[in-house]
């Protein structure tokens, strides 16, 4: 099929579409300033718009690309035409991006009941006895899961040179492209620390540590080019880079991040709730995650599309097959190749420029700053907690143990006897 370009005399080729794997889209994806940019962009102050992907794709057919959704909500593609061009990839991972990931405060506690129980024996001598047998087991107090809406639009932002990161080969690797090597140990688990860390505190993927001073705290503004674009090459680059690669196991990872919350503060407000209700289990667990947050694209194999079936793969795991499939990827020369450079970042708050037609008492909360009024967008973490505490606080008292994720605080218990008597307030 070919596709005439309106803004150049030029043709391209590009393949046919198979019905049974992709189709045209009725809606094509959004430009590429509306697809990573946040709501709002001061004009007056940076005159350029912010491509923080890149360079700005140009113009191509609108292209629907075969994915599915795994069952811990890894989005996963074997679409041949992602691993062969890489403006579709980059396409593909935009419109991913539309979709924020799931963020989830998981609160559970569990404490330990030894049991016992007697049991009738009988010996080699014919002669019966009655032993006693103690049995510890793990009982769930409380465990339910509360779900936050993640405000949409992200920022795209890649791995610094210098930071570890999968650039390719199946080991993580340091420096620009083309000259990086692999990472160390120490490197490495001194990295992972700094991922921790960096979460916890609610700060952006693209503040290195070595870079922390100059963040300012608290502030989650809209942010430079320069800021989120660490590596020397753009998300559009490296798109290539796996395109043109020979590997035959390789994989495109795109992380979606969320940051912006003190978790650290967070988690301890939530644990002194739990401790105000006298529970006394033995293990209390608060914990952040993120589903719906890792996008992966493979080839178009038969053994790849099985990999990436966990069914199968323990299939091939104990018929010894996956082990021969491991050494090849990680000995042979075109074996297999990873690509984690980069990802989309949601704010879960952050302050945005307050639009010219915004109606008074409509925007839900305005701060005087000295680059003008912002709005906030988002919620914080602090009036998350006032809303919620309440439930957290029944939940562990009534002990409930729900699957169900919650998404709107239960209605306080209010007490209307005690509202007649003097004085009650």
């Amino acid at each position: 099929m070919l596709i005439l370009s309106p803004s150049k005399d030029q043709v391209s080729q590009q393949p046919l579409l198979r019905s049974s794997e992709a189709g045209p889209s009725e809606i094509p994806p959004p430009s590429f300033e509306e697809s990573v940019g946040h709501l709002v962009i001061d004009i007056d102050k940076f005159p350029e718009p912010f491509p923080e992907g890149g360079e700005e794709p140009p113009e191509f057919t609108p292209y629907e690309a075969e994915h599915w959704v795994s069952k811990n909500g890894e989005i996963i593609s074997h679409d041949r035409h992602l691993n062969e061009d890489g403006e579709a990839l980059y396409r593909f991972l935009l419109s991913q991006a539309e979709t924020p990931p799931t963020f989830l405060i998981h609160c559970r506690g569990t404490h330990k009941e030894t049991r016992s129980r007697l049991v009738e024996r009988t010996d080699s001598h014919g002669h019966r006895r009655t032993d006693t047998e103690y049995d510890t087991e793990i009982v769930t107090d409380f465990d339910f899961t509360i779900e936050h809406q993640v405000p949409p639009r992200a920022t795209q932002w890649t791995v610094g040179d210098e930071e570890p990161a999968y650039r390719g080969r199946l080991s993580k690797e340091v420096g620009p492209p083309g000259e990086a090597t692999k990472a160390d140990r120490a490197t490495v688990d001194s990295f992972k620390a700094w991922l921790a860390e960096r979460r916890s505190r609610g700060l952006p993927p693209w503040v290195a540590k070595d870079r922390l001073a100059n963040f300012p705290i608290g502030a989650v503004e809209q942010p430079h080019r320069v800021d989120v674009l660490q590596s020397s090459w753009t998300l559009r680059q490296w798109a290539d880079d796996y395109c043109q690669s020979r590997k035959i196991f390789k994989e495109f990872v795109y992380r979606k991040v969320v940051y912006g919350w003190d978790l650290n503060t967070l988690e301890a407000a939530i644990r002194e709730v739990i401790n105000s209700t006298h529970y006394r289990g033995d293990h209390v667990e608060v914990q952040f995650q993120s589903r719906n947050s890792t996008v992966i694209v493979r080839p178009d194999m038969r053994i790849s599309r099985a990999i990436s079936n966990p069914w199968i793969k323990f299939l091939l795991i104990i018929t010894l097959i996956y082990p021969c499939i491991w050494l090849f990827q990680h000995l042979h020369p075109r074996g297999g190749g990873r690509w984690a450079v980069g990802g989309g970042a949601y704010a879960l708050k952050r302050w945005a420029q307050v639009p010219y037609d915004a109606v008074p008492g409509i925007v839900p909360e305005i701060h005087e700053t000295m680059d003008g009024p912002r709005m906030l967008i988002g919620e914080r973490e602090g009036r998350w907690f006032k809303k919620w505490e309440g439930t957290v606080r029944r939940s562990v008292i009534g002990r409930r143990v729900d699957k169900r994720v919650l998404y709107e605080p239960d209605e306080d218990f209010r007490n209307l006897p005690a509202t007649e008597l003097d004085g009650f307030e």
